[in-house]
């Protein structure tokens, strides 16, 4: 059982002490109690899709929180759900459909990765570009601190407060992004949105990455459309997602895709906006292909999550020889996009390195290089290129993580971003809510 908890989906293999798989909030309390006594280290876990080895550990008890995985209640008038941290949020999403409702944080990896795990690293997805991140759509929290006690934390309800330190007033930020390093999430209130009446996709392939990048950022600044997710793919992405649609002949001299949602609450989505935006940027409009409706989308979206599942399947071979993906979670102001990428590919080939594939949330400035490492000597040289791209995206006013979170990984990079008096107050918040330090040890700090 231990070794079947020791890989997420970084590539690293940390096999843990033990393996707790608590079935309710009071023996959460009691395991982390039980914890607290001896000095063990605890680190909480959902699926395991963590891309930066914030779900594994070699130190203490790995506790999984797969079976706390219902729906304890829906308020549709609130617009309001309560439920457990081991909740797929896939599995969340089609229990609020038949309600009209659903959750807006949609990360790409929606049928594997839990309510709990969004939480913890405040994912994102496709239409953060509309609704935001997973922190803004928290309500309150319930939390078994580290010593064993369970507290609730809600969101103020006054609108105006001027009571102390901003990071004082609002205990439910304490935890939201934290990665299990200050506590352990056991039940969620979270706030949902009514179903759009009417939603289209396209998937839009351009010539070049240049122009493809460029329509991102007028689509964005455009007055006639009014994208819910501007998501993109280089040519090597590109060819992934056509593959999984099994459609050699779509738009084979196409050097980039660009793939955009709108919805509506009843108009008519303006599709012809959308394809006369397109075709000022080179697109053939018997190349775009256009999904109306859920199903429709359902299936868009998936062609997207073919990407970094493909890129999974390429690594594989080399994990037990000790390479693995090496992926990048940067982003810049989204204007500045275009240079940063072209600025990632050329590190890596000045370095010698292949310069992998590039999609991701360029909408808001934020795409995904993945390289594949095969070896120990590969993970290193790759992680120079990043290091020296992530030292330029900061220059720029970016962040070295825009939604998968620290983890283990990115460590080391975060003080390129952080001020040691910023690091030093994480630092102070870590001792007053975990002293003894035994929550998720090598997460973040």
């Amino acid at each position: 059982m231990r070794e079947a908890h020791a890989r997420d989906a970084s590539g690293l293999w940390r096999v843990p002490d033990a393996v707790a798989r608590p079935e309710t909030a009071s023996e959460v309390a009691a395991i982390v109690r039980e914890a607290a006594s001896n000095g063990t280290p605890v680190t909480a876990a959902g699926s395991q899709t963590s891309t930066t080895g914030a779900s594994i550990t070699d130190r203490g008890v790995l506790m999984s929180l797969r079976a706390m995985s219902r729906v304890l209640d829906v308020d549709e008038r609130a617009r309001t759900a309560r439920v457990e941290p081991g909740l797929l949020l896939g599995d969340f999403q089609r229990a609020l459909a038949p309600l009209g409702l659903f959750f807006a944080p949609d990360p790409t990896s929606d049928q594997e990765c839990t309510v709990g795990g969004a939480i913890a690293c405040n994912a994102s997805g496709p239409r953060t570009l509309r609704y935001g991140p997973t922190r803004a759509h928290v309500r309150a929290l319930t939390v078994v601190t580290a010593n064993g006690d369970t507290m609730r934390v809600a969101r103020p309800a006054v609108e105006k407060n001027t009571a102390g330190y901003l990071l004082a007033q609002d205990p439910v930020d304490w935890f939201v992004g934290s990665e299990g390093t200050l506590g352990i999430v056991i039940e969620a209130e979270l706030a949902l949105l009514a179903l759009p009446a009417r939603e289209i996709g396209l998937a839009i392939p351009l010539p070049d990455e240049a122009r493809a990048l460029a329509f991102i950022v007028a689509a964005r600044e455009s007055a006639q459309v009014r994208p819910r997710c501007l998501e993109y793919f280089d040519a090597e992405s590109f060819a992934i997602a056509r593959g999984e649609a099994q459609s050699a002949s779509w738009a084979p001299a196409a050097g980039a895709m660009v793939y955009a949602e709108e919805a509506t609450d009843g108009a008519e989505p303006p599709l012809d906006a959308w394809l006369s935006l397109a075709e000022q940027f080179g697109a053939g409009e018997s190349d775009i292909r256009v999904f109306e409706g859920d199903a429709a989308i359902r299936e868009a979206r998936r062609l997207r999550h073919a990407v970094p599942a493909t890129m999974h399947e390429r690594v594989a071979p080399f994990l037990n020889a000790g390479g693995r993906r090496v992926s990048t979670d940067w982003a810049v102001p989204y204007r500045d996009a275009a240079r940063a990428v072209a600025m990632a590919r050329r590190h890596a080939r000045e370095a010698g390195v292949d310069p992998g594939i590039v999609y991701g949330h360029l909408g808001n400035g934020h795409p995904h290089q993945n390289f594949v490492a095969r070896n120990p000597e590969e993970v290193r040289l790759m992680e120079d290129v990043v290091e020296r791209t992530l030292r330029e995206v900061v220059a720029m006013g970016g962040t070295v993580s825009a939604e998968h979170g620290i983890g283990k990984l990115k460590t080391r990079w975060l003080p390129l971003q952080l001020s040691p008096q910023q690091i030093g107050m994480m630092r102070a918040i870590k001792r007053e809510l975990d002293p003894a330090g035994i929550f998720a040890p090598g997460n973040i700090l």
